[in-house]
C-alpha cells in the first residue's frame, strides 16, 4: 500500500460560541498492493463522518432530530438559529433517508384511521399497545388493506379498534383466531349521541315551570306586548332565522326523496356540505328551530333589566346601552337595538319567563356521574327526571351502562340490550340494534383490560404532524415522521 495521492473534505460541524465551524480535512488516497484486491485506488476513512457525506455525524445527528420534530420551513428557521443552515428541502431529504425499522407483529394490536384530507383520503395508524409505538401506517383504511397486512405479519392475538366496520371485518379475514375489542371510549361517545337525540325528543320537559306570585299578581295594562317565544317576534310574524330554517329543510329533504346525494344537494342550493349534512340528519324540523332559537347570546343575561327599564318608561336605545356597559355588557349596541326594536308601540312588555334548559346541559347531566355534578345540576336533574319518564328511564340506563363499564361486568350487556329494545325510546333501541351487530367485540371490550387509549393518543400526534406540514404531507413521508418520533 502507498499513497496515491491527497484531496480535500469540508465537513460542516456544530456551532462554537454562536459562529458557524467547517472543519477540513487532507485525506489521503493510496494504491493496493495485493495483487488480489479487486480495488486498486481507495481514500482513506475517518471517524468524523461517513462516507461522501458533507457534515459530520454529530451535526447530521442534529438536523434529523430537527427534521423529524418540526419538518421542512420550521426545521430550517430552527438550523439558521443553531448557526448550521440547511435548505427546507435537504431537511425532508433527511427525513426520507431514515431506514424503516423492521415491522414485527404484536400480540395486541391498536388500529385506527386518520384523515390526510378531511372527508376525502383517510390513512391507518397500527400501534403495539405493549409499547405504545406507532409499528406501520397503512395509504387507506379499507378491509382488504388491513386484512392483507394482518396476513403479512401473523401472531396478532388481540385488536383493539372502534366500532369502524372495515376494521372488523378486515380482522375476521386477516386474522380470524384473533379477539376483537370495542374501545370503552367510543361506545360511551355512541351511547351519548343516543341520549343527546332522546333529550332532543323530550326537549318539551326541558322547561322549568313558570314562577307563581299568588294574589299578587298585577293585571297587564293596556298594549301589552306578548314576550317572544323565540319563533315569532312581538309582532306575531316569523323571525327570519326560523322561515330560512324551514325552507332549506324543505329543499333538502324534498331532494333527498329523490334519491339525489349530498354532495348534488350541496351544488344546487348552494349550501356548505356540513349545513346540507344538518338539515338531512335532522330527525324533525323542530330539532333545528329549537337549536336555532336557543343560541347563547351576549344580551341574555340582560334582557330582563332591558325589559324592566323599557316598562319604566326608559325607550331610548343609546340611553340602555350606556347602562349595560356599566354592568359589564360586552356587546354591540346594534343587538340592543334589534331587541328593543320589536317593542316599539307596545307599553308594558312581560318579563321573560325562564328559559329552557339546553339539551347539551341535561345531556351532560345524564352523562355525568352523579358525584360530580354540583348541587344546582342535581337538583337540575332530578326535576328533569320527575317531569320526564322517558328521560328518567334514559337516565337508569346509562347509569347501568357505567357499571358495566367500570366494573368490567360486560356478561350484563345483553340484558340491558333486551331491557332497552322493550323500552320506546327510538334513539337508544337504535343504538342497541346497532350493537348487537357487533356484540362480541363489544362485550370484549367491556370486560377485558384492553383499551384503544393510546391509539387515540397516536393519532392526535399524528395529526399534529400533519397539520405542521402543511402542504407536503405526502403519505410516504407523513409515514416516516410517524415512525421515526416514537
Amino acid at each position: 500500500m502507498r499513497v496515491h495521492s491527497r484531496y480535500r473534505r469540508r465537513l460542516a460541524d456544530l456551532a462554537i460560541a454562536g459562529r458557524r465551524v467547517l472543519i477540513q480535512l487532507m485525506v489521503r488516497r493510496f494504491f493496493c498492493t495485493d495483487a488480489s484486491c479487486d480495488r486498486k485506488i481507495f481514500a482513506e476513512q475517518i471517524g468524523l463522518a461517513s462516507r461522501y457525506a458533507r457534515r459530520t455525524d454529530l451535526a447530521g445527528g442534529v438536523l434529523e432530530t430537527v427534521a423529524l420534530a418540526l419538518g421542512g420551513r420550521p426545521g430550517a428557521r430552527m438550523t439558521d438559529a443553531l448557526e448550521v443552515p440547511v435548505n427546507r428541502m435537504t431537511l425532508l431529504r433527511v427525513i426520507r433517508r431514515i431506514p424503516d425499522r423492521p415491522v414485527q407483529a404484536p400480540e395486541v394490536l391498536g388500529v385506527d384511521d386518520f384523515a390526510i384530507k378531511k372527508g376525502q383520503n383517510y390513512a391507518t395508524i397500527l400501534l403495539d399497545m405493549a409499547t405504545h409505538r406507532p409499528i406501520d401506517v397503512l395509504p387507506d383504511r379499507t378491509a382488504d388493506t388491513f386484512a392483507a397486512w394482518l396476513r403479512q405479519h401473523p401472531g396478532v392475538r388481540v385488536i383493539c379498534r372502534d366500532r369502524g366496520g372495515n376494521y372488523a371485518i378486515g380482522a375476521r379475514a386477516g386474522a380470524p383466531n384473533a379477539i376483537q375489542v370495542a374501545d370503552r371510549y367510543h361506545l360511551w361517545a355512541n351511547l351519548g349521541e343516543a341520549v343527546e337525540k332522546t333529550v332532543l325528543a323530550h326537549r318539551a320537559c326541558l322547561h322549568p315551570p313558570e314562577p307563581t306570585t299568588g294574589s299578587q299578581l298585577e293585571p297587564a295594562p293596556v298594549q301589552t306586548a306578548p314576550p317572544p317565544d323565540g319563533v315569532r317576534d312581538v309582532h306575531g310574524r316569523d323571525r327570519p332565522l326560523v322561515t330560512r330554517t324551514q325552507e332549506r329543510y324543505a329543499a333538502v329533504q324534498t331532494l333527498l326523496a329523490q334519491g339525489k346525494s349530498l354532495s348534488t344537494i350541496c351544488r344546487e342550493l348552494n349550501l356548505e356540505r356540513g349545513t346540507v349534512r344538518r338539515f338531512a340528519r335532522a330527525e324533525s324540523l323542530d330539532e333545528l328551530l329549537f337549536k336555532a332559537t336557543h343560541r347563547v347570546t351576549k344580551l341574555d343575561p340582560f334582557k330582563a333589566y332591558l325589559i324592566e327599564r323599557w316598562n319604566h318608561g326608559q325607550t331610548d336605545a343609546a340611553a340602555l346601552f350606556r347602562d349595560l356597559l356599566e354592568q359589564g355588557y360586552q356587546g354591540g349596541k346594534l343587538t340592543v337595538r334589534r331587541f328593543l326594536h320589536q317593542f316599539r308601540g307596545h307599553q308594558h312588555v312581560p318579563r321573560p319567563g325562564p328559559r329552557p334548559i339546553k339539551p347539551r346541559h341535561a345531556t351532560r347531566w345524564i352523562m355525568t356521574r352523579p358525584d360530580r355534578l354540583t348541587d344546582a345540576d342535581q337538583a337540575c336533574l332530578r326535576q328533569i327526571r320527575d317531569c320526564c319518564p322517558e328521560l328518567d328511564r334514559t337516565a337508569d340506563y346509562v347509569r347501568a351502562f357505567a357499571v358495566m363499564m367500570t366494573g368490567r361486568q360486560g356478561g350484563n350487556l345483553e340484558h340491558w340490550f333486551t331491557t332497552i329494545e322493550g323500552d320506546d325510546l327510538p334513539a337508544l333501541r337504535s343504538l342497541a340494534i346497532g350493537m348487537r351487530r357487533d356484540q362480541e367485540a363489544i362485550t370484549n371490550g367491556l370486560t377485558l383490560r384492553h383499551s384503544s387509549g393510546a391509539v387515540e393518543g397516536a393519532v392526535t400526534r399524528a395529526k399534529a404532524i400533519k397539520r405542521a406540514m402543511y402542504g407536503r404531507a405526502n403519505l410516504d413521508l407523513l409515514r416516516k415522521r410517524i415512525l421515526a418520533q416514537h
